[in-house]
């Protein structure tokens, strides 16, 4: 088997991909060797590039099915072919359980858990139709493990997402493999604000690597999930989190 990290000639798209992790993901693909296609619902100042290239960019709400299938149609059309999908388009503000909207529970699952499901799903058929098929991977998150206040609907869409990719593993492999990565807590300029007036020194005390995530330590995993070196992981869910975080009771009787 040719064991290679190098991504020349294979034809990656990336949801959410213009900011934050999800433009790490597309500049990492990029600089090793793939096209990308990046989407959101506008268009950024700046789009990712990497090893000569620039990501490509789609508009789309990913929420609605249809363009979601548009989306992967033309993200063929541009790149003649896919590779690769990363469902990392996700998030949300938190919301009080007790008094949070219908509307926006709606929204948020739409976006964590149904978006995903989506794109995945025109993408498994192209994928297929392809000799050497295709990875798809779904960017999770530590709340759909361990829920924190606050985060209700989000934790139970991350935690769907979770098992979604467990089930799409046993019907679309072995053409196409499906895995899925829960990220803990990484530091992006969206987030600063989160952890604190010390940068977040007090945050990764809890870590025991000492420091918080990265985007570029979900995207490397991105690479290896995608690469021929991960060529017998389907279903497979991989924890960047730094070792997740010590107890609470350990931290409170450690003080």
């Amino acid at each position: 088997m040719d064991v290679t990290l190098d991504f020349g000639g294979r034809a990656v798209l990336v949801t959410g991909g213009t900011k934050g992790i999800g433009f790490e993901i597309a500049r990492t693909f990029l600089a090793a060797g793939a096209d990308v296609v990046v989407c959101g619902r506008n268009e950024p100042d700046a789009l990712p590039s990497g090893g000569g290239r620039t990501a490509r960019f789609i508009a789309a709400d990913i929420r609605d099915a249809g363009a979601a299938a548009r989306l992967v149609e033309q993200a063929v059309e541009l790149l003649g072919r896919l590779d690769v999908l990363v469902n990392n388009a996700g998030g949300s503000p938190d919301s009080d359980a007790a008094t949070v909207s219908p509307r926006f529970v709606a929204r948020i699952v739409d976006l964590n858990l149904l978006a995903p499901f989506y794109v995945a799903q025109p993408a498994n058929k192209v994928m297929r139709s392809q000799e050497t098929g295709g990875s798809i991977i779904n960017i999770g998150s530590v709340s759909g493990v361990d829920p924190q206040p606050g985060t209700a609907a989000y934790s139970a869409a991350k935690a769907g997402l979770l098992m979604l990719t467990r089930a799409l593993a046993l019907e679309w492999s072995p053409k196409v493999r499906i895995n899925h990565i829960t990220t803990g807590l990484i530091r992006t300029e969206s987030a600063a604000a989160l952890y604190g007036e010390d940068g977040g020194a007090a945050v990764a005390e809890v870590i025991p690597m000492k420091r918080m995530a990265v985007p570029a330590d979900v995207a490397n995993a991105c690479l290896y999930l995608a690469s021929d070196l991960a060529s017998y992981l389907t279903g497979v869910d991989i924890a960047v989190h730094g070792g997740g975080e010590f107890p609470a009771r350990y931290t409170v009787t450690r003080n």
